[in-house]
C-alpha cells in the first residue's frame, strides 16, 4: 500500500512540476509579447501595440492560474499527510481551486473586452459569456461555502487537524525558510 501511496505522489510531484514548467514557458511568451509591444524599433501602429500587451495580460493570467494550481496541488497532495479522501481537504481544495479559475477568468474577460471593443464588437458577447461565467463560479462557490459551515460543524476534529497539520508546515517552512504560501 505504501508503493501506491507513494506512487501517486510522484505522479502529483510530476503534475506540480509539469504545472511550474508551463507556467514559466508562458512568461517567457509574454515576454517576448511585451517585447513587440514597446520595441521602439519598427512601424508598428499603435493599436498593434495595445493587443500585444493584452495578449501579455492573458499570457500572464493563465501564468499565474497555473503557478497556483501546482501550488495548490503541491500543498494539498504532496505537503499534507491528511489524504484528499477527508471532506475538510476536499472543501479546501475546491475552493482553492475556483477561486483560482474565478480570478482568471474574470481577467481574460476585461482583456477580451479591451481587446474585442476596438477589433471585434460584435464578439463583446463572447467576452460577456465568460464574465457571466466567472460570476456564476463565484455565486456557486458562495453558496457551496455558505453550504458548508453546517458541514464544519458536524466535523470539527477535520478543522482541528488541519489547522494542526497547517501549523507543522508553517513551522517547518520558517525553519527551513522556505513560502509555500498561505495553506
Amino acid at each position: 500500500m505504501k508503493f501506491v501511496q507513494k506512487l501517486f505522489e510522484s505522479a502529483h510531484v510530476l503534475i506540480v512540476a509539469m504545472f511550474f514548467v508551463s507556467a514559466v514557458t508562458l512568461v517567457v511568451f509574454s515576454m517576448g509579447e511585451l517585447w513587440g509591444a514597446i520595441r521602439p524599433s519598427g512601424d508598428v501602429p499603435i493599436h498593434q501595440r495595445f493587443i500585444a500587451v493584452l495578449e501579455c495580460i492573458g499570457l500572464l493570467t493563465i501564468s499565474v492560474a497555473a503557478l497556483e494550481l501546482g501550488q495548490t496541488i503541491f500543498e494539498e497532495e504532496v505537503q499534507r499527510s491528511t489524504p484528499i479522501s477527508a471532506p475538510t481537504r476536499v472543501r479546501r481544495f475546491l475552493s482553492r481551486f475556483i477561486v483560482v479559475v474565478v480570478v482568471a477568468l474574470s481577467i481574460e474577460c476585461l482583456v477580451a473586452v479591451f481587446q474585442f471593443i476596438h477589433d471585434a464588437p460584435e464578439k463583446l458577447p463572447h467576452a460577456a459569456t465568460v464574465g457571466l461565467a466567472a460570476a456564476a463560479l463565484l455565486a456557486a462557490w458562495g453558496v457551496f461555502v455558505r453550504l458548508n459551515v453546517a458541514a464544519e460543524k458536524l466535523e470539527p476534529e477535520g478543522m482541528a487537524d488541519a489547522k494542526e497539520e497547517d501549523d507543522k508546515i508553517a513551522e517547518r517552512d520558517n525553519d527551513t525558510g522556505g513560502n509555500t504560501g498561505p495553506g
